[in-house]
């Protein structure tokens, strides 16, 4: 039996069209909520497997502060909410016992970025990694007690 060229053409076409869709609503669902999710540093827990059982602590950024949504830490899972509130590209990167140059990427105005990380006891610093931000004010000390 001979199939017609035409009706090949068209069950391709009506199969790319299908695979296409299949792919952008994949697309679509993966990584959640608008959020761009952090790059892992050496020695972190970063990433969004747990999500679901970590704190979650917002940090603002403004030029050129940070302002947290929570005071006190426990040894724990935290997810770190970097809310880019400025006019200018900020980022978040955390540095501590245990965590080394965990960070999100950068951030335009708007736009927010979660970041993933298991404290110890001890003393963090989070901070604006983008060029001079440091240095000019964007930076906090946790103590996780």
């Amino acid at each position: 039996m001979t199939i017609p060229a035409h009706t090949t053409r068209t069950a391709l076409r009506a199969t790319a069209v299908g695979f296409g869709a299949a792919l952008a609503l994949t697309a679509c669902s993966n990584g959640g909520g608008g959020y761009a999710h952090g790059s892992a540093g050496t020695g972190t827990s970063a990433g969004t497997a747990r999500t679901g059982s970590a704190v979650k602590v917002t940090v603002t950024e403004t030029e050129f502060a940070l302002k947290l949504s929570r005071s006190s830490f426990a040894p724990g899972t935290y997810t770190f909410v970097a809310d880019d509130a400025g006019h200018i590209t900020h980022a978040l990167s955390v540095d501590g016992p245990g965590v080394r140059d965990a960070r999100t990427p950068d951030l335009q105005k708007g736009q927010k970025a979660a970041l993933t990380v298991t404290l110890k006891k001890g003393t963090y610093d989070l901070y604006c990694p983008v060029d001079g931000h440091r240095q000019l004010g964007m930076e906090q000390h946790i103590h996780v007690r």
